[in-house]
């Protein structure tokens, strides 16, 4: 295979003829590209051929799972996919449209190594990608991402013959059930499903309604248009319309989920967003009654409390602190043997005897209300307060272009280490320490942090601070970790802020 280009023009016989692929497309832990702009399906292709030839490499059985969101491009995509998996001599067994999650489960349930899903997640659309692995529930980590962006540029991708297709069908259905199992509520529970016309809409309202939720939908209708905004429920226009449809409907709890339906987003019964990792102190603390002892790993963007809540110290839980992103969290969750692994951006990764290990916003959703069932006499509501209390910002991401953001981030980050080296503060506070395992979270004196990294996704950096003690205090250091970051001009303006 020849090496692809980095750029072909559109409407050119290059453009049908030639595979292109921007380099920035290979990401730390899964592929993206604008579409066509960035990748062309010759491009798809080589990428395939790529992906199959590492799998031989690695001595990895050549069979493999291979599904697509819906988006009215993902399937040309996936076609174009498989012909380069099957020019390496991939056999392929297709299992249709599908959720990341949904893919994730073929492997078990059809015993097979490796997964490819062509999906964009909560990306927009003009965006399309590859999530991938090679040892369930695993996906690519920067170094296999690495010598596949390597073989793909590169022009290594080698033909092998025994390539072959099977279009498998039944796993929609399988997938339902291994996560509906025999539990069905024992009190009345009502819940607004949100899936933003995404793929999740072909799948989370008949899971709550198997489990016996009644289900108030909202945006559920597919539409690859998303006629009303991208499906993200990180994101805070999803979230507002989330609460309001919890206030018009009087229902117990909001959950929305992305476009490929691998996180999962709350709103409770009073309309309030509770952001994930908050979310994800409360389940804790619900299965640390269950398993006393166990281990949950967060991300540095998630609150402090999974170290300092007094009740998962009662039960002697362990808490830590790990690399945000999908593929990091998933092993960081499957090396310490941890119960279950939890991100602010809404991805948790639930272990044995829970879930497998890879991250299903539809299993968070049926555990949300198995939670919801064993406390009979709570709300979400009442669930939050009892939390200790913190005032902490949303994911906020200003913009910082793909091919500079690593090396903007290595300079603030230098900046910070500097600054707390010569013994200055942040937010009039003292510096404790600054984490820097994934850009760097400056965390002070009475356990407030911000922390500011580069988004392994999107051409943006990314800051969340939290504060134990109030919300001026949370703002100063908003303020303060900006100013570092501004230093930078090549930094924009952020999607949101405080």
């Amino acid at each position: 295979m020849s090496a692809p280009e980095p750029t072909v023009a559109p409407n050119t016989w290059e453009f049908l003829s030639k595979p292109m692929i921007a380099p920035t497309g290979f990401r730390e832990y899964d592929a993206r590209w604008r579409y066509p702009e960035e990748i062309n399906l010759p491009g798809v292709t080589a990428l395939g051929l790529g992906l199959g030839t590492q799998m031989r490499a690695r001595g990895i059985e050549p069979v493999i799972a291979v599904g697509n969101d819906y988006r009215d491009y993902s399937l040309s995509i996936k076609n174009a996919l498989v012909l380069g998996l099957m020019q390496a001599g991939i056999r392929v067994k297709d299992i249709g449209p599908a959720l990341s999650p949904m893919a994730y489960f073929a492997q078990f349930h059809l015993d097979v190594p490796a997964v490819a899903m062509v999906t964009a997640s909560h990306n927009p659309n003009g965006w399309t990608g590859v999530k991938m692995g090679f040892e369930r529930p695993l996906t690519h980590g920067p170094e296999e991402m690495a010598e596949l962006r390597d073989i793909v540029l590169g022009g290594h991708g080698r033909p092998h013959e025994g390539g072959g297709y099977e279009f498998v069908k039944g796993v929609r259905e399988a997938y339902l059930d291994d996560l509906a199992g025999d539990f069905r509520m024992t009190r009345p529970l009502k819940v607004v499903c949100a899936t933003g016309n995404g793929t999740a809409g072909a799948f989370a309202p008949e899971l709550l309604n198997r489990i016996g939720v009644e289900v108030i939908p909202l945006h559920t209708g597919l539409d690859y248009t998303f006629p009303n905004y991208n499906p993200n429920p990180e994101a805070m226009e999803m979230l507002h319309d989330m609460s309001a449809a919890v206030k018009a409907s009087g229902a117990d709890m909001a959950l929305g989920f992305d476009g490929d339906g691998d996180r999962c987003g709350v709103v409770d019964d009073e309309g309030e967003e509770i952001f994930a990792d908050k979310v994800g102190v409360i389940m804790a603390r619900d299965w640390a009654r269950l398993y006393p002892g166990a281990t949950f790993v967060a991300d540095v963007k998630s609150t402090g409390l999974f170290a300092s809540d007094p009740e998962l110290q009662a039960h002697g839980i362990r808490a830590d602190y790990w690399k945000t992103g999908h593929s990091h969290m998933k092993r960081r969750v499957r090396d310490l043997g941890a119960l279950a692994g939890f991100e602010k951006s809404g991805h948790y990764f639930l272990a044995a005897p829970i879930g497998r290990g890879y991250d299903c916003g539809l299993r968070v959703a049926v555990e949300l209300c198995k939670l919801l069932d064993r406390n009979p006499g709570k709300s979400m509501s009442d669930l939050k307060r009892a939390l200790p209390r913190t005032f902490s910002t949303p994911t906020m991401s200003p913009h910082c272009p793909d091919d500079e953001k690593y090396q903007v981030l290595e300079r603030i980050v230098a900046r910070l280490q500097e600054h707390h080296a010569r013994g200055g503060k942040l937010a009039g506070r003292a510096i404790e320490r600054i984490v820097t395992v994934n850009g760097a979270r400056v965390i002070l004196d009475n356990g407030a942090w911000g922390l500011v990294r580069a988004s392994s996704n999107t051409p943006n950096l990314v800051v969340v601070c939290e504060s134990p003690h109030s919300e001026d205090e949370l703002r100063a250091i908003f303020h303060d970790i900006d100013a570092f970051i501004r230093a930078e001009p090549s930094v924009g303006e952020y999607d949101q802020t405080i």
